[in-house]
């Protein structure tokens, strides 16, 4: 699931004029990473990725969580200590510094944080990202931590560049100096059929179309999730009425349990049902996503996820790495 680009190299170098842009990109932001490089991409990303999340979830996040709450709790607790009656300093005064401890272990955090997030490498696949849209060229899913998104909202703190859409190449003779370029490119395809004299080309990967179970889990992905409380507050029906027939000698009491657990029982099989369904739905799914990565891994260009996949795609990761 992690071997997914949010677009190939084979995608970028398509276009000449995508591809020129690409490489204006890289040696303005001054980075050693050729983002037509798909291996070196992706362990560029991974890189990046766990140098991030070691700045979120390293000592320095967990000291300020503990001053934090440490400083909150304080106030309230510290004068039931029977050591620190009449002693206000040390019932309420360790709020104030415990507090300043850990606004400035945060702020340490989100500095170190934002500055990875804004390297100079991820900084230029980002407009990478953004050329590749503004050039027609598909980008399947950009990953949450490389815009600063987390899983639970949508703002993005660093988000993808938005470029004016360039024209499509024009079906016409070319210019000179994209006729330079394709003679230049003809004269490399020429010398590579040469070298390969003998060899069967290539037939060009072909991407895996969408199957109807996967459309299926992004259909009813978001859905259920109910059955379960629902379940119980008709079993909570049942046990009162059952208590108010005992206690009044009211027969509707027992008719109420009567009518509720069975529903109760059955509500919960139904969400039995839809969640082993959606297990199934889920796992094409990701079989789905797979197929994507090994036809992006030989070369063609992977349509954009929709979003309940982005998102599968996303936990997905997360999974791996915890």
């Amino acid at each position: 699931m992690t071997g997914l680009l949010p677009v190939s190299g084979a995608a970028l170098s398509a276009d000449a004029r995508l591809l020129s842009s690409i490489r204006d990109v890289g040696a303005r932001r001054g980075v050693d990473v050729d983002y037509t490089d798909d291996a070196a991409t992706a362990e560029m990303l991974a890189r990046h990725r766990r140098t991030l999340s070691a700045a979120e979830h390293g000592p320095l996040m967990w000291l300020g969580s503990l001053a934090l709450v440490a400083a909150i709790v304080w106030p309230f607790l510290g004068h039931t200590v029977p050591a620190f009656e009449g002693r206000p300093e040390l019932a309420f005064g360790p709020a104030g510094p415990l507090l300043v401890v850990a606004v400035t272990s945060l702020a340490v955090v989100r500095r170190r944080w934002k500055r990875e997030l804004l390297h100079p490498r991820l900084a230029g696949y980002r407009e990478v990202l953004g050329l590749a849209r503004a050039h027609g060229v598909p980008v399947t899913h950009v990953p949450g931590w490389l815009v600063g998104r987390s899983m639970s909202g949508d703002r993005e703190t660093v988000p993808i560049p938005a470029y004016a859409e360039v024209e499509p190449l024009p079906a016409g003779p070319p210019s000179g100096e994209e006729a330079e370029e394709a003679k230049e490119a003809k004269e490399t395809e020429e010398a590579a059929k040469k070298a390969t004299e003998g060899v069967a080309p290539a037939a060009p990967p072909a991407v895996p179309s969408k199957p109807a179970s996967v459309e299926s889990y992004e259909g009813m992905a978001d859905e259920g999730g109910w059955h379960d409380e629902a379940g119980c507050l008709l079993l909570f029906v049942g046990i009162g009425g059952v208590a108010w027939a005992v206690s009044e000698g009211n027969a509707l009491g027992h008719l109420a349990a009567v009518l509720a657990v069975p529903l109760a029982i059955t509500t919960w099989l139904a969400g039995a049902r839809q969640g082993r369904e959606r297990q199934r739905l889920r796992e094409a799914a990701v079989a789905y996503v797979q197929a994507l990565s090994a036809a992006q891994s030989a070369g063609a260009s992977v349509p954009e996820l929709s979003p309940v996949l982005r998102k599968l795609l996303e936990e997905e990761a997360e999974k791996v790495r915890g």
